[in-house]
């Protein structure tokens, strides 16, 4: 199914279709291209679940932790600068995927895209896909696999 949305329905968006997926989900990953709105979408769903502190963009240092007060860790990943899978690994990036009592949201998936596929419950992934709609600049379309 392909939603659409602008900015100002974006928090009835998360909050009717994207925060309910998180009971059944714990990676989520954001594709799309830059301008799309995945951090944005990130930052709303952060807010929603209860993260206090301001959301910020994790690009230069690959990934930024939060909590909220029922003490689950958010870790927002920013893969587009890192330069392979082993380079993430190496980092020890992957074992944040298994942590307990976690979320984590992963913009820029596609250089991790094995490890993904190598889970043994795949249910635990949800892939988001942004994009621009094609006439109208203002709104985004997201599609959930």
């Amino acid at each position: 199914m392909i939603y659409e949305f602008n900015a100002e329905q974006l928090p009835h968006f998360v909050q009717t279709t994207l925060l309910p997926l998180t009971q059944k989900h714990r990676i989520f990953t954001f594709t799309g291209p830059l301008g799309a709105g995945k951090t944005t979408t990130i930052k709303e769903i952060l807010r929603q679940s209860g993260v206090k502190e301001t959301v910020t963009s994790p690009t230069f240092g690959y990934v930024n932790s939060y909590k909220n007060a029922e003490e689950i860790t958010f870790y927002h990943f920013d893969l587009y600068r890192i330069g392979s899978l082993d380079a993430f690994i190496a980092a020890g990036f992957d074992e944040y995927l298994n942590a307990p009592q976690s979320l984590c949201f992963i913009e820029w998936p596609e250089i991790i895209k094995p490890l993904l596929d190598q889970l043994i419950d795949k249910e635990i992934v949800c892939h988001i896909i942004l994009s621009y709609h094609p006439t109208n600049i203002k709104k985004r379309r997201c599609a959930l696999e």
